[in-house]
């Protein structure tokens, strides 16, 4: 390694909270993470509305809400119509364009919502909800990596055994990262590790994998504090993770017997993207709506007299048969017969429950909007008092808050969001956006996300005793900003953490920039896969 340290390096571990690392350092399974921990301050995150990946990590490095940067899901939607986000829709300015105007250099790697790069001083190598061979900054700098390294990959292959793929992947950020650091020699380090969300998501009763992976994570922060010996580091996650025993709200199913959603049948609803194959994934070629075939027809065609997959499947759990449906019938036929949101004829709907909310078809707005503008605010208002009034089958809250947008939201962009916002109570209760034939269910995952992540600040000039307490996702971009000793942007929305000094504020440039849409359709597919497009397939 160069004999120049890096001045602060962000380690970002995504999901990771107490309940999932306290039992690992009982175990002394991760000595390094834990020697942070202690040595440094630390404590709960707490992370935004919507705490999911793909808007909380662009708040975390831009310092504000979703309505300054305008993500507010792994979607983005114009009408009726949706793209996957990608670098180009967060409006605001990150902590290495902010250093970059300093004359600062950073290296980036596997930061979820960072294709296409910024031209910065430095690199970067793009995360989640970039293409599978992501353009990167500098030119080539991809395939110079995979020089150097060996393999490199943004997804897991599937052909591959896990957790051995998965500790695959988190020792190629390390790699990847340490080769950067040393040929760029930033002030600057930003590495993320997205398997230790991926894990809950696709794995959830396997906890030796989870294990396994934190171990494998904690390795590589022994090896990058070791080569790259930061004078300060800060491990901080978008959210928090944990099980979910209570109730699924089918959200769009309450609201059509609510008679503010109308639906229809046969495939001609919300547009169906269907998981490629993997090859094709790996392979980065053009994704494909395909037709649903002869099953999807004869399915579309018993749908239209009221045999849908989903009554099938209410009849199926009550005789003990539950995912018969799911196993015979292919998914592209399920869809085809499955009832859908048709936007144009409904009044309020949720097209992704992790945007966890509602959006509304205002005339004027949307394409085919029913509700007046002069009603709006009368028809919102209504809706929130429906919806929090809603009990589980148990008689307890479903919603621990229902509000207008306005309370969680503020700033240019935040009328790109829903119209009703939806916080489940203590995130025990999960949100769907499918039709089931049922309002209420079991949780489809059994794990999924929680308010509270962590954060842990160690090195020099950090007040190891500060208290942490009220730490907010917004609070680590300007906490870094005086850990390098920048001013903050005056648009950011957290403040300074305790355990570093104070910084000046500063009117950084505005986001100047152009949004593109995301012409590599195999990331809608990876994000299918996870369950992330549920209700826009």
């Amino acid at each position: 390694m160069s004999d120049e340290t890096i001045d602060t390096l962000l380690i970002g571990i995504d999901a990771a909270c107490a309940p999932i690392l306290d039992p690992l350092f009982e175990k002394d399974a991760l000595p390094n993470l834990e020697a942070i921990v202690e040595d440094g301050a630390s404590g709960p995150l707490e992370s935004q509305i919507p705490p999911w990946t793909a808007s909380a990590w662009p708040s975390l490095y831009t310092g504000v809400n979703p309505g300054k940067h305008g993500v507010f899901g792994f979607l983005a939607y114009e009408g009726y119509d949706w793209d996957v986000v990608n670098a180009t829709h967060v409006r605001e300015a990150a902590l290495w364009e902010l250093l970059s105007h300093h004359d600062m250099s950073s290296v980036v790697v596997n930061v979820p919502v960072t294709a296409p790069p910024p031209e910065i001083d430095g690199a970067v190598v793009p995360g989640y909800t970039a293409p599978e061979n992501p353009a990167c900054h500098p030119d080539g700098l991809l395939s110079e990596v995979r020089e150097e390294i060996g393999e490199y990959r943004v997804y897991p292959d599937p052909e591959r055994e896990q957790p051995g793929e998965y500790v695959d992947l988190v020792r190629m950020r390390g790699a990847a990262f340490r080769y950067l650091a040393d040929r760029f020699e930033p002030v600057f380090g930003f590495v993320q590790f997205q398997q230790t969300d991926s894990v809950f998501h696709e794995h959830p009763d396997r906890q030796d994998y989870v294990e396994e992976i934190y171990r494998a994570v904690d390795e590589e922060i022994g090896t990058l504090l070791e080569e790259c010996d930061p004078d300060t580091v800060v491990v901080a996650s978008d959210h928090g993770m944990g099980p979910y025993e209570k109730y699924e709200l089918r959200v769009n199913e309450f609201l059509d017997e609510e008679g503010y959603v109308e639906t229809t049948t046969g495939g001609s609803g919300m547009p169906a993207w269907l998981p490629m194959l993997n090859s094709q994934l790996r392979e980065g070629e053009e994704a494909r709506a395909p037709s649903p075939g002869l099953a999807g027809r004869a399915i579309g065609a018993a749908a239209r007299v009221g045999i849908t997959p989903a009554r099938a499947g209410k009849a199926l759990r009550a005789a003990g048969l539950e995912g018969l449906v799911k196993r015979v019938v292919p998914a592209d036929a399920r869809r085809a017969g499955n009832e859908q949101v048709d936007f144009a004829e409904s009044t309020a709907y949720m097209r992704s429950r992790i945007e966890l909310g509602l959006r509304m078809n205002v005339e004027g707005r949307e394409p085919e909007g029913k509700i007046p503008e002069s009603e709006y605010e009368s028809v919102r208002e209504e809706i929130i008092e429906v919806l929090s009034a809603v009990e589980t089958p148990d008689g307890e809250a479903m919603f621990e808050a229902v509000g207008p947008r306005e309370e969680y939201f503020w700033g240019p962009h935040a009328d790109e969001g829903v119209d009703v916002v939806m916080v489940p109570n203590e995130f025990e209760q999960f949100l769907s956006a499918d039709f089931k034939g049922e309002v209420f269910g079991p949780p489809t995952e059994p794990y999924n996300h929680k308010l509270d992540g962590m954060v842990a600040i160690a090195g020099e000039g950090v007040d190891s005793d500060a208290d942490l307490s009220g730490a907010h996702l917004f609070d680590v971009a300007p906490t870094l900003c005086a850990a390098l000793g920048v001013p903050r942007s005056d648009r950011m929305d957290g403040d300074v953490l305790g355990a570093v000094g104070p910084t000046d504020e500063y009117d950084y440039p505005e986001f100047d920039g152009t949004v593109r849409e995301t012409d590599d359709e195999e990331i809608e597919d990876r994000l299918s896969a996870l369950g992330y497009l549920e209700g826009n397939e």
